[in-house]
């Protein structure tokens, strides 16, 4: 008897540590160096959340992971969200991921945007929240009056940079976050009393930078494109600003602005409306908010692409001169779009 229960013991030994040894070998089922996965509800099963592993092709090894967590009572304590694991990871340092809620950090990297849709697609794809979701929040006022912007405006708190969130974080702590940024921005570098100084209030900055963001690539053009503006605005003229064309008929692949576009029925197009548009037709850098800050003093009120195609413009303080050069430039426009038909043609 006693031979028995040693050998009984023996075989019980051996299968613990051999199932132990297994629990802490390589048992991921996918062949990247790593990889994520996502939990997306907060009270699922052991056997839930082992298919769902299996499905998503983490592990190869579905029932010694699901006997653990059943019977350590682990599946209460797990959180959704994002996880991510290395190749060759064992089941028990998954296991002891997910209990201790180690989630894998989100990168929310923010450029130009120019519509909500486009903000509403780049949250969806990086959190647990979709697009429809978004759009609700976006275009609701009653959402958005604790950061003092409307369903116009809302862009006017983002600022494109690069912010660290979790999978599961709500919309509202995305936008939390995205307004303490912003307005930490404008207390630094003496930016609100730059704003003061030419006349405009931030949000009015910030719509003026997206126009100045989207009239040219070339910074040190910028300056001087967003004086010409201002002095506009101060003598109470119409900007004139073709990207804002663009934008009214949401047409941003548009390289040339025929004259029935200046008749597009928009708030945005500042050709038949004075004055700044509601809201922002894009997100500029922040390096373009400081441009139209430290704009130059200048007597400029127009400004034309220059014939060569450089990107590079001329800039006049007179109607006659600024036509001159326009004529310039629409024939050699016109020049370069013939000589394209004619090499299409042949």
């Amino acid at each position: 008897m006693r031979k028995i229960i040693g050998t009984v013991v023996v075989l019980i030994v051996i299968i613990t540590i051999g199932f132990l040894w297994f629990l802490e070998s390589p048992a991921t089922a996918f062949n990247d160096k790593k990889t994520y996965f996502t939990l997306s509800d907060n009270s699922l099963s052991s056997q839930q959340i082992t298919q769902s592993l299996k499905q998503q092709q983490i592990i190869k090894y579905g029932w010694p992971f699901q006997f653990v967590l059943k019977e350590l009572h682990i599946a209460k304590h797990i959180k959704p969200g994002k996880y991510e694991v290395n190749k060759d990871a064992s089941l028990l340092s998954i296991i002891r991921m997910l209990k201790n809620n180690r989630q894998a950090s989100i990168n929310l990297v923010i450029t130009k945007l120019r519509v909500k849709e486009d903000l509403a697609k780049l949250i969806a794809k990086n959190f647990s929240t979709d697009s429809v979701q978004v759009m609700q929040f976006l275009n609701s006022n009653d959402s958005l009056k604790e950061y003092h912007v409307d369903t116009a405006t809302i862009f006017t708190i983002i600022l494109p940079d690069t912010y660290t969130f979790y999978w599961n974080t709500s919309i509202r702590k995305i936008f939390n976050k995205l307004y303490i940024a912003d307005s930490l921005f404008w207390t630094k570098n003496n930016r609100l009393q730059k704003t003061k100084e030419i006349g405009l209030t931030p949000t009015e900055v910030y719509i003026l930078a997206s126009i100045v963001e989207e009239e040219s690539n070339i910074d040190d053009e910028r300056g001087k494109i967003a004086s010409v503006y201002l002095n506009r605005l101060h003598q109470n003229m119409a900007l004139q600003a073709c990207p804002t064309i663009k934008y009214a008929m949401k047409d941003f692949a548009l390289t040339r602005i025929y004259e029935k576009y200046l008749l597009t029925p928009s708030p945005y197009n500042t050709y038949r409306n004075k004055g700044l548009p509601p809201g922002p037709i894009c997100t500029p850098s922040t390096k373009c908010i400081d441009i139209v800050l430290n704009a130059p003093k200048t007597n400029y009120l127009y400004f034309v692409a220059k014939s060569d195609f450089s990107g590079y413009s001329h800039f006049s303080s007179n109607f006659a001169e600024h036509n001159a050069y326009a004529k310039q430039y629409q024939q050699a426009l016109d020049a370069a779009m013939a000589k394209k038909q004619k090499m299409k043609g042949e």
